[in-house]
């Protein structure tokens, strides 16, 4: 009996993946579409991205969860997850994603673009000063394996650039805080405030509304994380108020973001519905193939998930 893979992501294109992975896999593994498949017995390995509940039941035989992805925040909660290894993706061109979208959007405020988008509509040449990269204090929350190259990558181009994390961490350019009594001093401080902590149950709501007074008033937000991380009732009435300049945000605690949503019209406030940094089928394969052969082969796996810690 051919081992069989399945696969399951709403946004993913199953024939995409499915020829990444084949010349990994070819001879040892069948890649099918979940809905598709005729033999469930035979599945041992389920390559997904946010299933429908009660997906994995259907195969009694699984021995490895691969997450299309690098949060799996959302897939360790599940009550139907079976106990076997889960693996995420770590692939450098999703940090290399990530990093540019954070980049940007840190240029968007850095650079007054909401400024400038105002002004367009109304014909309005709307000159405005720019700033030394050097003048403007930038804070990441977070420096795991995204937020480290992303603050480094600030760090290159002159921003006075700063980090949150548990422990200390050495990154070029970057001034490295720790500990939760560091943290409204540093957002009192900062000019633009990226949220890149993971989501667990220490970070559910972490930027609640203490949080979002304790920032500069005029100061940007900025998150790609998850939507959970921040108490979103606080930070759209700190858009509404005018304490939080602008945002650009690209995770939602409800996703897609309901239409009635009072985030879509706020000023200065950019949506991007959660493509901050998505998993590219030719550079993650290889990864994904060799957790599959160590399976079954015996050997070791890697990027390998704690239910406990989330990550």
């Amino acid at each position: 009996m051919t081992d069989i893979l399945a696969f399951y992501s709403g946004p993913d294109p199953f024939d995409v993946w499915r020829d990444a992975l084949a010349p990994h896999l070819a001879g040892h593994v069948e890649i099918q579409e979940a809905d598709k498949v005729t033999d469930p017995a035979a599945v041992r390995f389920a390559l997904v991205w946010m299933p429908p509940e009660g997906f994995f039941a259907r195969f009694p035989n699984l021995e490895l969860v691969i997450n299309l992805g690098a949060g799996v925040d959302r897939l360790v909660a599940r009550g139907d997850l079976p106990d076997v290894p889960i693996t995420r993706l770590s692939d450098p061109e999703m940090g290399r994603m990530m990093a540019g979208y954070v980049l940007f959007a840190v240029l968007r405020h850095a650079r007054d673009i909401p400024h400038f988008e105002a002004a367009q509509p109304k014909r309005e040449w709307a000159y405005k000063h720019p700033h030394a990269a050097s003048d403007t204090t930038v804070a990441v929350l977070g420096l795991g394996e995204l937020g480290a190259l992303a603050a480094t990558e600030i760090a290159r181009q002159g921003y006075d650039t700063h980090g949150w994390a548990t422990r200390p961490k050495d990154l070029p350019g970057v001034t490295v805080h720790c500990g939760d009594d560091a943290l409204p001093g540093l957002l009192a401080a900062a000019d633009i405030v990226v949220c890149m902590l993971p989501l667990t149950p220490g970070t559910a709501k972490r930027l609640d509304a203490g949080a979002f007074a304790a920032m500069k008033k005029g100061a940007a937000f900025i998150n790609v994380s998850r939507g959970a991380v921040v108490d979103e009732p606080a930070m759209i009435e700190a858009l509404r108020s005018g304490h939080l300049s602008g945002a650009t945000l690209d995770v939602f605690a409800t996703e897609p973001l309901p239409a009635d949503s009072p985030l879509w019209t706020l000023p200065g406030v950019l949506i991007t519905p959660h493509l901050a940094s998505v998993a590219l089928p030719k550079s993650a394969a290889p990864q994904i193939a060799a957790n599959v052969r160590a399976i079954q082969t015996g050997g070791a796996l890697i990027n390998t998930v704690s239910r406990e810690r989330g990550y």
